[in-house]
């Protein structure tokens, strides 16, 4: 065991401390970890409304009336988008919706078709 702190790999602290054979704990957030494990690195995670995880080139559908600006009418509740390709960023969903073009949705007004 080392006296050494390391980054929490969930939360960015540069706090974690050794707290026992081989693990360490954060003290902002309470993740326990193993440095010697290897980490999974997912890339990117974007959840819909439901909680369910979407990957490039799903179809989902859009759960509230939404208002684009410069658009005579919001898309409507009910509109289904295919192939959608996900981005970093606030609107974390970027897509060709039929009638109003390509443009960035947030994940949270969408669940999984």
């Amino acid at each position: 065991m080392s006296d050494e702190m390391k980054q929490c790999p969930q939360c960015n602290s540069p706090y974690g401390y050794a707290s026992g054979d081989e693990t360490y704990t954060c003290p902002e957030c309470g993740n326990e970890w193993n440095p010697n494990e290897a980490v999974e690195e997912t890339g990117l995670k974007v959840i819909d409304a439901n909680g369910n995880e979407l990957q490039d080139g799903d179809t989902v559908v859009v759960i509230k009336d939404l208002p684009v600006k410069g658009a005579p009418k919001p898309i409507k509740a009910g509109t289904k988008v295919k192939n959608i390709r996900l981005t970093d960023g606030d609107h974390n969903i970027d897509c060709k919706i039929d009638g109003f073009g390509s443009m960035g949705l947030k994940s949270e007004f969408v669940r999984k078709a």
